[in-house]
């Protein structure tokens, strides 16, 4: 609201806005004046009470007028208005004005009030008036800490206040039933909330004088649910079908006899009105609803005939509205006597009863004689007898006693919406109408209801309602029977149930959002005697109830007078109810307790006001500028006589109009007020015309929707379901349209009573909604006539249409005679587009009001242009239609069922022979037909279709002597056109390039904003995505393929799916599949699927892959041409256990050849060695989990010819085998302690063999000896270490570009790791979460290949180093790879079954040529690098080493006899291989050494019993060298004779490291630092130099591997011995391991004295 924002014009005109006019109600001749004193302030709203106004003006100040006798004294009258200088500061932005009070918000939500507060209406307590503005606090007391509520909203009545919050429930205060509050004790004056509306939305809220009205937004949408078939509450059926001789009798005008059935408000029957939940996110839940149950049931509980004296509303147990008592004794036995008994009763006596109680009281009667008025006495006097009957049956029948109800003839369409939309709600109602949103209501029938009730003055309930509904007569007894239906119509009506769903307006929950719902409900409660409540009824509500009348009238704004209420809908008509004394309803109809439409002139009503006994119409006239009708109290003043009349109908004050454009008016008790607003510059005119004719055009729109729309959707054989779906898909967009427009309509009204802002208008701020659903509209309309759907409907729709002629052509606004009927359905759906015309034109309009400068202006001007724009494509959209549907009558019938769709338009054809096919045959027909989404082939009978998407169309040159040609290519054809001339071939590849290119964009049919419609693209992309089912080609036959193409193949990433249920979904090339993907078979008689996921060659899997089988086994490794080629991994056996069998080896298409490993887990049996063919064929080694170990000749899986067989104990068997563990033929048997037997052997191994031979037993003639000899021979008969995994490494040489080790292009070599790096990372890149960022470091620093220019230094090998170990940290390497690979092949033979001693020796061995294999891998891609052995040259500049303390040298990395690095493969690779190898390896090392171990640990631990000085002393250590003084934790000490484990500590700690390196070079290094540890320490207590002689040197050593107590010193030892670099034996590191050996030795033979 800041008028700061307001560009200057706009300022200018404000001076012009906002004038107050007043004038005295109670005549129709008036002349209104301008309230003095205002000097220019522009009033936003004002309010009126009895005696006294507000006004609130822009810059949120309050003004009081009129006689205010809280602060000036009772007889005093204030003309000018008064600042109200408490409320300063406060920023106003709402007031409201009761009879003798007022109210105030402030922006942030803050409740002021002042005035009258006899009934404690200002929320003070114990103070009869407020004279000034008061803070009110309003707190929720559910929410903990206590919140304030923010309000939005003020309504005051004479005794009450209610106040509409943030989160749209309703507070009240004040005193009486009009509270709605559930309490007795009045006043209230704490604001409490209203329960009962409490989760819904309420929009607005109006207090009469003793009423209280509220908008309630509609529940959303519950899904469904079935109608239930049995009342709840008496269980009988809710509609019945009686069987007849010739026909059958609906009805469902079922009655519960316990009065109001409850079904009604149960939030679940909702189902007919969507809307979005409240703006909190509440919506109804069980538990409310379930409260909501129980106060229904409270509130229709019926109130004992018998009770004595009036029943009084204020007793607590919360009964009401009620009539024939359950728990009392009722009046009659049955009902129908007592139907019978008041129809009997005259209508005079009745007559004179109500109009006793209803007209002659005085104007406000005490709260006593109201009561009684309501509410049915003891039934003494007749009067209170026939009160309480008519108020007994008025209950009985329901809420809406007198509400209109359809007669007979519409009880067919009532059953039929019964069913189709299953939106009627059971119980209570009975003839009412179908309460769908558009409820069938045409004015006709409303016409001939009511001039039947005209002249009728009865206001009996009972009576009219006899006359109206012929099954009024068996109405309050059994069931009535409605018309009398035949089977025929029956059918009619269970087919109906698909069409008539399409009308309820489709729910666009955006919209709802940011426009005002229409979908509302009205809900009164408080005192009804006048019938003010709208229930049909006289009697007071304590709590909120609904109006049901209203449902679906989409009422926007609600009006209270003292004893009547307004009720405003979209279609701008006015429902009024409640007193009618001075005909202040605008209708003289009688009853007037329900709500009927008032009669006024004007166009549309789009606002109300009402007064104190009169209304306010505020309604549009012919020019736009609002007209205001008055209908109320007329006094005139002749002849000084006052004669007091009523207005007929409401009449136009010709005055009003004269004054200016009235934006809103107001009505109190003696005055009414008019806001007018100067037209300047046409600004307010234009806003006027846009807001009128939004409303009529609304008009229009539900007119058609309810009168040709609806009936044409009940119609029978609309043609097929097809066409009936267009139907609906239309009916719901144009719904959905007109709700948008009515909406918008009530929302211009809204905004007309504002600070009218242009750049706050709906169509500009929103504009997209408005767009879109026109769009869409336009698109279903479009749809609808190109299938020919209006030919279609022009024939079952003749015979309604014809009798409608005036009301169609007055809808379609055609007058010409002899009009199509096609023509003008035609029109009428056709019609809306008009209006975006209008639209534009407006707000050009509204843009020459401001400044060309100003952002209005540009805002305006933009948003017209949009509209313009969006008019001009609709039309170009209708025209294609139209060509369309010509070409479509034209065209043979055969193929145009199959070619016609909805969405198909016409682009050109070549029937004029411009177009023809080359090397055609001399007779054939080619007509060649370009939609908007394909191109179509015809020829005689037959007919090809080919979808743009993958079209590609080239001009061919014209040298080939191809005139003319276009060549058209498909993903499985290709050909040429020929056209007549050169122009035909430019339009036809215009055309065909156009059509293309818009196919693959999509039909975005929204225009950009500001751009003149689209701007094609001249030509369509080659390389585009599209979806594309085969149909010839023999692989792909009948499989869908949705991805990238490229010139007519599939070309990228996409997804193929075949018929038969296989899939590939990954990379093509050139129409294959090529590169990565994933492909899946299913397994018919698994019910399971074969799944692939890896790399393709040329349409075949090829390179490496994981191909998982339906059968549960797992395959992982290379394939090439669909086979498992190379190096692979199978894992088979039952998915259930949790190991199964694995194969880790060679393959040779599809086979099992060359190396590898089979572990049988089942059998606790691993194999190493040769297979051909899929059987173990060759040579081969076999462990057993029990420690069998075998090692020979194989042959078809079976252990058969030469072959060494060690058992567990050392049991050997050297000789001939001829099946698994069964010995055959020659052979030599070795015991453990070194007897053999020699000779002829058969039988299984462990169940018993014969022997033909020689024992022998050597050692007692040799000397004893450890081992036998077999044991030192393993290996010899095993599968060579270089033969094994040849297909690992030959698979790393390919990937290198090698054909064999070796052999190729070292450039070409680097060229493939960098595009190996680069694939592997971009496939990554889609998934960032597989790359760590460590990882991603390494693969950056990877991109730089080391350079060497010039001699091969030191440098140049650390830096070969450093490129290997990142190298072989990532598996997207090649040799990073080749390691994991080897690593993983290592596990597979040595864990497990595979851990067996007997198999160290081979494992080290392997290892050895590991190092050898990849060494010649690193030469080729270094070639700098010199071979094994060789050395390099150490630099003159040494790099600065530790001094040695033994020798006086230097020391770089390790000693080397002559000066020089030697370059070998244990020294380049060990470090990276050897910390991934080592858990098998050192496993089996220490099950090789376990007996040594345990001895040397069992000494080990005796010995380090001793204290330091004691096993100094043992060992022989000189005592020179024992230390005198030791650091215990810091602090020296004397070394004492019971000191432990002090003395070398530094020593023993550096040697205990040697179990956490991995390398023999860093075990060797740690060897080294611990001799100089020792030299230090031995230093510190000689201080002195000295050299170490041997035997000095070994007692101190032998102390310090004694104190460090390494558990695996004898596996560390072996280790480093087996790969220790050979050149390093000889040097210093060389003879300091040689003593730790010994030392070990010793340690073993150690015997203690």
């Amino acid at each position: 609201m800041d008028s700061q924002e307001r560009s200057s014009e706009e300022a200018e005109g404000a001076k012009e806005r906002g004038l107050v006019y007043v004038w005295k109600a109670g005549s129709c001749s008036v002349t209104p004046e301008r309230l003095p004193g205002l000097s220019g302030k522009t009033v936003l709203q004002a309010a009126l009470g009895i005696h006294h106004g507000l006004l609130l003006t822009e810059g949120g100040e309050v003004y009081s007028f009129g006689k205010l006798p809280w602060r000036s004294g009772p007889e005093e009258c204030v003309n000018s208005p008064v600042l109200e200088s408490t409320l300063l500061g406060h920023r106003i932005i709402t007031v409201a004005a009761g009879s003798f009070h007022n109210g105030a918000v402030t922006e942030s939500g803050v409740v002021y009030m002042w005035g009258d507060n006899s009934a404690g209406q200002c929320a003070a307590a114990n103070q009869p008036c407020v004279p000034q503005p008061q803070l009110v606090s309003i707190c929720d007391s559910e929410t903990s800490p206590l919140l304030s509520v923010r309000i939005l909203q003020l309504a005051c009545g004479e005794e009450h206040t209610l106040a509409l919050s943030l989160s749209r429930e309703i507070w009240a205060w004040g005193s009486g039933c009009q509270l709605g509050l559930i309490t007795t004790t009045f006043p209230v004056t704490k604001p409490q909330k209203v329960e009962h509306l409490a989760g819904r939305v309420v929009l607005q809220i109006a207090c009469g004088a003793y009423h209280s009205l509220a908008l309630v937004q509609c529940l959303p949408v519950q899904e469904m649910k079935p109608i239930p078939e049995r009342c709840n509450h008496c269980s009988q059926p809710l509609i019945t079908m009686t069987d007849k001789e010739d026909h059958v009798i609906i009805s469902d005008s079922h009655c519960c006899p316990l009065g109001v059935a409850l079904s009604d408000n149960q939030p679940e029957n909702h189902i007919f009105c969507p809307s979005s939940d409240t703006p909190g996110g509440k919506s109804v839940t069980a538990g409310q609803s379930e409260n909501c149950q129980k106060q229904l049931v409270e509130q229709h509980r019926l109130v004992d005939l018998e009770s004595d004296g009036p029943s009084g509303l204020s007793s607590s147990d919360g009964r009401e509205d009620s009539g024939i008592s359950s728990s009392g004794n009722t009046l009659f036995s049955d009902k129908k006597e007592g139907k019978e008994y008041l129809i009997g009763l005259s209508d005079n006596s009745l007559n004179e009863s109500l109009n006793k109680n209803i007209s002659t009281e005085p104007e406000q009667p005490s709260q006593e004689e109201q009561l009684s008025a309501c509410i049915p006495g003891p039934p003494g006097s007749s009067t209170s007898t026939l009160n309480s009957l008519v108020a007994s049956c008025a209950s009985a029948v329901g809420v809406r006693v007198a509400a209109t109800y359809e007669a007979g003839a519409l009880s067919l369409k009532k059953v039929m919406n019964f069913y189709g939309t299953s939106s009627s709600e059971p119980g209570s109602q009975s003839g009412s109408r179908s309460p769908g949103p558009e409820a069938l209501k045409d004015s006709r029938e409303e016409q001939v209801r009511l001039e039947s009730m005209q002249g009728k003055k009865s206001s009996s309930l009972v009576d009219i309602r006899e006359e109206e509904s012929e099954g009024g007569s068996r109405r309050l007894s059994l069931p009535g029977l409605l018309s009398q239906v035949s089977p025929r119509l029956l059918r009619k009506v269970g087919r109906a149930k698909m069409r008539t769903v399409a009308l309820t307006p489709t729910y666009s929950g955006e919209a709802d959002a940011l426009l005002p719902s229409l979908r509302t409900e009205v809900w009164s409660w408080g005192k009804g005697k006048e019938g003010q409540l709208g229930h049909g009824d006289v009697l007071p509500r304590l709590q909120p109830l609904c109006v049901k009348s209203l449902d679906g009238k989409e009422v926007i704004h609600l009006s209270a007078g003292g004893h009547h209420s307004l009720a405003l809908t979209a279609k701008s008509q006015v429902y009024s109810w409640g007193s009618n004394i001075s005909g202040q309803l605008g209708h003289l109809n009688s009853p007037t307790t329900v709500p009927r439409l008032a009669k006024v002139c004007g166009d549309g009503i789009w606002t109300t006001a009402a007064g104190l006994d009169y209304s306010l119409f505020l309604a549009d006239e012919k020019d736009f500028q609002p007209g205001l009708y008055y209908c109320g109290q007329e006094t005139s003043t002749e002849n000084n006589l006052n004669e007091n009349s009523c207005t007929k109908s409401p009449v136009l004050l010709v005055a009003c109009s004269k004054i200016g454009y009235i934006s809103n008016v107001i009505a109190g008790g003696d005055n009414c007020l008019a806001l007018v607003d100067k037209n300047v510059m046409g600004y307010i005119a234009s806003l006027h015309e846009l807001a009128a004719t939004e409303r009529r055009f609304y008009f229009r729109l539900s007119e058609i929707k309810s009168q040709v729309l609806r009936p044409l959707l009940g119609l029978d054989n609309l043609g097929n379901a097809n066409t009936i779906q267009l139907l609906q898909e239309m009916a719901s967009r144009f719904s959905k349209l007109c709700y948008l427009i009515g909406q918008h309509g009530a929302s211009l009204s809204s905004f007309l009573h504002g600070v009218k802002e242009a750049r706050s208008l709906a169509i500009l701020k929103h504009s997209s909604l408005f767009l879109d659903s026109y769009t869409e509209y336009c698109t279903s309309v479009t749809n609808f006539l190109v299938m020919g759907g209006f030919m279609l409907l022009a024939k079952p729709a003749m015979d309604f249409l014809s009798k409608n002629q005036e009301l169609l052509q007055k809808l379609s606004e055609k007058n010409e005679e002899n009009l199509q009927l096609v023509e003008v359905l035609n029109a009428l759906f056709f019609m809306p587009f008009g209006r975006l015309h209008n639209y534009a034109r407006t707000l050009l309009k509204l843009a020459t009001c401001f400044e060309v400068a100003s952002p209005e202006y540009q805002k305006l001007q933009d948003s017209s242009s949009c509209y313009e724009n969006l008019a001009v494509h609709l039309s170009r959209k209708m025209k294609e239609a139209e060509y369309t549907l010509g070409f479509w009558k034209t065209f043979p019938g055969k193929m145009t069922d199959s070619l016609r769709k909805p969405e198909r338009r016409l682009i050109c054809e070549s029937s004029n022979r411009a177009l023809s096919l080359q090397h055609a045959g001399r007779f054939s027909v080619n007509w060649f037909i370009l939609f908007n989404d394909a191109l179509v082939h015809a020829q005689f009978s037959t007919h090809h279709i080919f979808p743009l998407s993958t079209l590609w169309v080239e001009a061919l040159s014209e040298e080939a002597g191809n005139v003319n040609g276009l060549k058209i290519t498909t993903p499985e054809e290709q050909f040429v056109l020929v056209s007549s001339t050169p122009q035909e071939k430019t339009k036809w590849l215009r055309a065909i390039s156009q059509a293309v290119d818009q196919a693959l964009r999509g039909t975005s049919d929204m225009i950009l904003y500001g751009a003149g419609g689209n701007v094609p693209r001249q030509e369509p992309p080659i390389s585009r995505s599209a979806k594309y089912t085969f149909y010839k080609d023999p692989r792909f036959k009948d499989a869908v393929y949705d991805g990238r193409w490229l010139s007519g193949k599939p070309h990228g990433r996409g997804i193929l799916k075949w018929a038969d249920g296989r899939m590939y979904s990954g990379t093509f090339r050139t129409g294959l599949e090529d590169g990565y993907g994933e492909y899946r078979v299913p397994n018919k008689a698994l019910n399971k699927e074969d799944h692939y996921v890896g790399y393709w060659k040329e349409g075949k899997m090829c390179g490496h892959g994981v191909y998982s089988y339906a059968t549960g086994e797992v395959y992982e490794g290379c394939f090439q041409d669909n086979m498992r080629h190379g190096h692979g991994l199978l894992r088979s056996g039952k998915l259930t256990s949790s190991s199964p069998s694995m194969f880790i080896g060679q393959w040779i298409m599809d086979k099992k050849s060359g190396y590898g490993v089979f572990d049988d887990i089942t059998r606790g049996e691993k194999y190493m060695g040769m297979w051909q063919d899929d059987v173990c064929q060759g040579n081969g080694v076999v462990v057993t989990q029990f420690g069998l170990y075998y090692e020979g000749a194989f042959s078809s899986n079976k252990m058969m010819g030469t072959g060494i067989l060690l058992s567990e104990d050392d049991t050997v068997y050297e000789g001939e085998f001829s099946d698994n563990w069964t010995l055959s033929g020659k052979g030599t048997l070795t015991l453990p302690n070194g007897d053999y037997i020699e000779g002829l052997f058969s039988g299984e191994w462990g169940s018993g063999i014969k022997i033909t031979g020689t024992y022998f037993k050597p050692s007692l003639y040799e000397n004893e000896k450890d081992k036998p000899k077999a044991l030192r021979k393993l290996g010899i008969l095993a599968v060579s270490p270089d033969e094994k995994w040849k297909a690992v490494f030959e698979e790393c040489w390919n990937q290198l570009g090698c054909e064999s080790p070796g052999q190729g292009d070292r450039w070409k070599a680097w060229d493939n790791i960098a595009v190996a790096l680069t694939t592997n990372r971009r496939q990554h890149k889609d998934s960032p979460e597989l790359l760590s960022r460590s990882h991603t470091q390494t693969l950056e620093s990877l991109e730089f290949i080391p350079q060497h220019i010039g001699a091969f230094t030191l440098e140049k090998y650390e830096n070969i180093k450093k490129y290997l170990i990142k190298a072989c940290d990532t598996p997207l390497h090649p040799l990073g790879k080749l390691v994991e690979t080897l690593v993983a092949v290592y596990r597979m033979t040595y864990v497990g079954v595979g851990a067996n001693r007997r198999l160290l020796q081979e494992a080290v061995r392997e290892i050895k040529s590991y190092l050898k294999r990849i060494f010649q891998l690193v030469r080729f891609l270094f070639p700098d690098l010199p071979e094994e052995g060789s050395t390099i040259p150490f630099l003159t500049t040494e790099p600065k080493g530790r001094r040695s303390f033994c020798s006086g040298k230097s020391d770089s990395r390790s000693e080397s006899p002559e000066p020089g690095y030697v370059v070998t493969s244990f020294g380049l690779l060990l470090p990276v291989l050897l910390p991934r190898l080592y858990p098998p390896l050192f496993m089996l090392y220490a099950l090789d050494n376990e007996r040594e171990e345990d001895i040397y640990w069992e000494c080990v631990l005796r010995l380090n019993k001793q204290t330091d000085l004691a096993l100094l002393s043992f060992l022989g250590v000189q005592a020179k060298f024992w230390p005198g003084t030791v650091s215990i934790l810091g602090e020296s000490r004397k070394v004492s004779s019971n000191t432990k484990d002090a003395c070398f500590a530094s020593a023993v700690e550096c040697l205990q490291q040697i179990s956490t390196t991995f390398t023999p070079a860093d075990k060797l290094k740690v060897i080294q630092q611990t001799f100089e540890e020792i030299s230090q320490s031995v230093l510190e207590t000689l201080q002195e130099d000295f050299l170490w002689s041997m035997d000095d040197l070994f007692p101190v050593f032998l102390y310090v591997v004694l104190r460090a107590r390494i558990r695996n010193l004898g596996s560390e030892v072996h280790l480093i011995e087996d790969l220790m670099d050979p050149y390093l034996q000889h040097g210093e590191q060389g003879i300091m391991f040689t003593t730790l050996k010994a030392c070990y030795y010793q340690i073993q033979h150690e015997k203690l004295t």
